[in-house]
């Protein structure tokens, strides 16, 4: 979603890609069964420490490592009460209209640009978010494989554009097109009541598993297609709240807040301890 085209021609490529799976979806899954995983990494946001590019070898940065902008709000270096602030275990991400008309934002990655930080090879990947309202609001919760040296491998776990407030989106893309190959894509889009990722918190989460790469909401099972081999590294999670994505920012809520309760990211247990 957010590495390598405009975000306009992204809006295109996500719609256009739906159909082009390394596998076929399934179906009658069940719930995600949290016991069966051992927690790894576990950020509560009972306070943040984060800085723009990793001084002070923060747990987070606030930009993607390789510098990337996107959307039509900049990504801001933290500052004392913007683009971040946390309360009560909440994180909220503010995006912000400035007096010069400049629209800011915030980003968080759990590596920097030197490849430090937290990422793991398989397992489950989860936050838990409640989205904000208004027409030009994107904000999302997704991850990016370690290994960017002969591709880039992007799993969105969730993309919400404020002007559908009854969808989501999730999906993948396997970046090769800079070194001369082929881009794949492929993704889903879930329909849910209206206006209810706006009102309530909901967890939104992807299992990353050598065979299979299944996506659920409030861990109940949505969809799934099967792992490709440019899977098999370790994976970082980002979230962020953008603007845009090729969609007017005329009547965006000024200021708009993402809120997090928390990123979570566990490993699937050994199979006897599971049992």
């Amino acid at each position: 979603m957010r590495y390598g085209i405009s975000s306009k021609a992204l809006g295109l490529f996500i719609v256009l890609g739906l159909g082009a799976l390394p596998g076929q979806p399934s179906v009658a899954q069940q719930p995600l069964n949290i016991n069966a995983y051992q927690l790894t990494f576990e950020e509560s946001f009972d306070s943040l420490d984060v800085s723009a590019w990793g001084e002070r070898s923060s747990r987070w940065i606030a930009h993607t490592p390789w510098n990337g902008d996107f959307g039509d709000a900049r990504f801001t270096d933290p500052a004392p009460g913007f683009p971040f602030t946390t309360d009560q275990g909440i994180l909220k991400i503010e995006a912000r209209k400035e007096a010069d008309g400049t629209w800011r934002s915030g980003l968080l990655s759990s590596v920097n640009p030197k490849g430090e930080g937290f990422s793991q090879q398989f397992g489950y990947f989860e936050a838990r978010m409640k989205l904000p309202p208004g027409k030009g609001v994107w904000p999302a919760f997704w991850l990016i494989g370690l290994d960017r040296s002969k591709y880039t491998s992007e799993i969105d776990v969730l993309e919400y554009y404020g002007r559908a407030p009854y969808e989501f989106s999730m999906g993948f893309h396997i970046w090769r097109q800079s070194q001369g190959g082929q881009n794949t894509t492929g993704g889903h889009w879930q329909t849910v009541q209206d206006g209810i990722l706006n009102s309530e918190y909901h967890t939104y989460g992807v299992d990353i598993q050598a065979d299979k790469t299944s996506f659920y909401l409030d861990r109940q099972f949505i969809w799934s297609f099967d792992t490709p081999k440019e899977f098999h590294m370790p994976f970082y999670p980002l979230v962020n709240l953008a603007l845009g994505s090729g969609w007017p920012i005329d009547e965006t809520p000024n200021p708009s807040i993402l809120l997090v309760d928390y990123i979570h990211v566990y490993q699937r247990k050994p199979t006897d301890a599971a049992n």
